[in-house]
């Protein structure tokens, strides 16, 4: 056994250990636009008198989105959008800091 293999199994560990930052921005914003998708629907089917007042507002961050089926379709793109935007970012940086360790070692 070499010093050239400990070495070469911490170059695989590292390359194994990155994030795929398109396939994380689309697993989150699927999470994302799936739970807005669903909690709009499930208040509409709730019923009730104020209909998700809490939910209404994201019509400020969320042009265009209401408490209704049409507004939930909204949310679920705009949750795409964000969530894709979010995890896209966090395996971006993770993968940056990785990249910093790993040179610092050398």
């Amino acid at each position: 056994m070499t010093k050239e293999e400990p070495a070469l199994g911490k170059i695989v560990k590292t390359r194994l250990t990155r994030l795929n930052a398109i396939v994380s921005g689309l697993v989150t914003g699927v999470i994302f636009g799936s739970v807005i998708f669903i909690a709009t629907n499930w208040l509409l089917l709730k019923g009730g008198e104020p209909i998700g007042p809490h939910m209404a507002l994201l019509g400020q961050f969320f042009w265009g989105y209401t408490v209704s089926f049409w507004g939930s379709i909204v949310g679920l793109l705009y949750g795409l959008v964000t969530g894709f935007i979010v995890g896209y970012a966090v395996a971006f940086l993770y993968n940056f800091f990785l990249h910093l360790r790993h040179s610092q070692r050398k």
